[in-house]
């Protein structure tokens, strides 16, 4: 930077085209890196240089502004020195307006956080600026709560306005929210609602972190949003943007001869005060063993290593079971029956078909009352065991129930994986006690020594063949499979039809065909399963016809998972319809389904 000799009016403007024409050719890094900190030093106590730095921005042509406003926000290290260099610019020139408040927040999401703070810090630190923090703000949510903007752009550029909206809110004050406390809340409704429907457990986690935010931010006093979500790295680094970090404030040292003669004065004074704090150490002690003396020694305490905890034990019959399910007050005991649910259901299948819809209504509505290792998992493994061993009535309670109001969606996706995982199990042969298993080594007689082995002469003949007998190659040793009927023949209906009748009726709280797609996907890959694992059942044909006419009717559905859910319901058809089937049946189906796929 040239210094201006003898107090001299001159003008900059070259030295602006000069900045200008550098960084528009990429060269930002080099000038800048060596501008910015003399400049740094320059304006910190002085207005004119101040004014000077302004000059040479304002000064920079229209068409080089962009990089040059790019590069100081980059190179700057913080929000208060870049407020030094650039002043009220973005008020004053527009296209650095647009780059500042548009390009670098909604057109671009490549820069760093450090960025982010830099560019926003430096709208919130004037009066002036602050208008402009807020129309941004505004900008940014309306972008954020965009259903178009969540399904259509990658989650960086999510994360990216989502990390700069969190850095508004921690520099809004209370008029600030006081003046747009309304808007926020909308948005904040509107966001969070198109987050949620997401099939991205990392976009439904960003839409929960900013909404929280925002409701803390507008609800100081009254209750807040709070949702469930895995606290990781990346969670906490979002959280940590809301908290406004203080400013950077450089304390000047003194120097080495100072600080040196200050360390030596204050050495005396501490040794003194150790000094005086040593002579207390043996009356503390005696004290301490004049208070052992009075101690009862001579108690010897019990041995408790080998003491077990008592444990509440687990219902013996279902129907208690269900008791302690629904009335009881003990949580130990409570704890003990959802852990043992699942066997006793397997055990007695008798006494389980008695109450079994009853059951299967208690656990679908089950909550967690204490922190249960494995709770969900748990009280899946048991809606399955009550499933498969009474099919029909449970099968047509759960298909019923999915359809009903007043569940929520985990709820109806818990309904699909149970069914889909009964399925499976009736589908697959049962080893009952008397499957021969290949890896098992078989049972033989073992002959004591001095007993008579005339009567095995056969074995004893059959191993020295089979020692002396050359093989040039050997297959592997076929071994034949257990058998048994399928169970989900007689069943699969039961589970498929009732799923795919009323998908096309919104309800007042559940609308497939709308809003709520996600739960639409899990339910076509539900299907698709199910057809499956109906292959060589009665049903089959029927059951392809009614899936391809499905698939035919949300072929243009606008969800990539229900398109992709759609390819596996034909795969499935292919799969598990007979041939012939396929081309007496449902041909017509069949060529619409073709066309589609071409």
């Amino acid at each position: 930077v040239c210094f201006i000799p003898g107090g001299l009016d001159c003008s900059i403007s070259f030295v602006s085209h000069v900045l200008g024409k550098v960084c528009v050719h990429g060269r930002q890094k080099e000038i800048l890196s060596v501008l910015i900190p003399r400049l740094t030093d320059l304006t910190k106590s002085d207005c004119i240089w101040q004014r000077i730095c302004w000059r040479l921005v304002e000064c920079v042509p229209e068409r080089w502004m962009e990089a040059v406003v790019l590069g100081f926000v980059q190179t700057a290290p913080r929000a208060d020195v870049l407020s030094r260099l650039l002043g009220n610019l973005v008020v004053k020139n527009k296209k650095a307006q647009f780059v500042v408040t548009q390009k670098m927040l909604l057109l671009q999401y490549g820069h760093t956080t450090a960025v982010l703070q830099n560019l926003l810090g430096y709208l919130a630190l004037d009066s002036l600026r602050r208008a402009l923090l807020i129309k941004v703000l505004k900008e940014l949510l309306e972008t954020w709560g965009s259903s178009s903007a969540v399904k259509h752009s990658p989650p960086e550029q999510q994360q990216y306005i989502s990390k700069a909206i969190l850095i508004c809110l921690s520099h809004l004050k209370e008029p600030d929210i006081e003046s747009c406390r309304q808007e926020l809340l909308t948005s904040m409704m509107e966001g969070v609602k198109c987050h949620l429907d997401s099939n991205l457990p990392q976009i439904r986690r960003l839409g929960m972190i900013v909404a929280e935010s925002i409701s803390s931010k507008i609800n100081t006093d009254g209750p807040v949003l709070k949702f469930q979500y895995e606290e990781d790295d990346e969670a906490r680094e979002l959280k940590s943007l809301l908290v406004q970090s203080p400013p950077f404030c450089v304390v000047p040292s003194p120097p080495d001869d100072e600080r040196n003669e200050k360390a030596d004065a204050a050495l005396p004074g501490v040794l003194e005060s150790n000094k005086k704090s040593h002579p207390a150490a043996p009356v503390k002690a005696e004290e301490e063993s004049d208070a052992e003396l009075d101690s009862d020694d001579d108690l010897v305490p019990y041995d408790m290593s080998e003491d077990k905890e008592l444990k509440a034990k687990a219902p013996v019959y279902i129907r208690d079971c269900i008791e302690v399910l629904t009335g009881s007050e003990d949580v130990d005991k409570w704890e003990a029956t959802v852990k043992a649910l699942e066997s006793l259901v397997r055990k007695n299948p008798a006494a389980a078909r008695e109450v079994s819809v009853e059951l299967a209504k208690i656990v679908l509505h089950l909550e967690e009352k204490t922190c249960i290792e494995g709770f969900v998992e748990l009280r899946q493994r048991a809606q399955v065991a009550i499933l498969t061993t009474d099919p029909i009535p449970v099968a047509k309670y759960l298909t019923t129930q999915f359809y009903s109001l007043n569940y929520s969606l985990r709820q109806r996706v818990d309904i699909l994986d149970v069914l889909v995982l009964a399925a499976q199990e009736l589908s697959c042969p049962k080893s009952h006690g008397k499957t021969k298993h290949p890896d098992a080594p078989k049972p033989c007689i073992q002959l004591l020594p001095g007993s008579d082995s005339s009567k095995d002469w056969r074995r004893i003949v059959d191993e020295r063949i089979k020692s002396k007998t050359r093989r040039f190659a050997t297959g592997r040793s076929q071994v034949e499979r257990a058998s048994s009927p399928n169970q989900f023949n007689s069943v699969a209906g039961h589970f498929f039809f009732p799923l795919i009748q009323h998908f096309d009726r919104p309800l007042t709280t559940f609308d497939l065909l709308g809003e709520d797609h996600f739960v639409l996907g899990r339910l076509v890959h539900t299907l698709s399963i199910l057809m499956y694992l109906a292959v060589n059942t009665v049903a089959v044909t029927a059951m392809g016809k009614a899936l391809l006419e499905f698939v035919w009717a949300l072929r243009f559905h606008t969800d990539s998972y229900v398109r992709q859910g759609l390819l596996s319901c034909i795969s499935s058809v292919l799969l598990s319809v007979p041939a012939e089937r396929l081309l007496e049946d449902v041909t017509e189906e069949l060529l619409e389904a073709q066309s589609w796929l071409g």
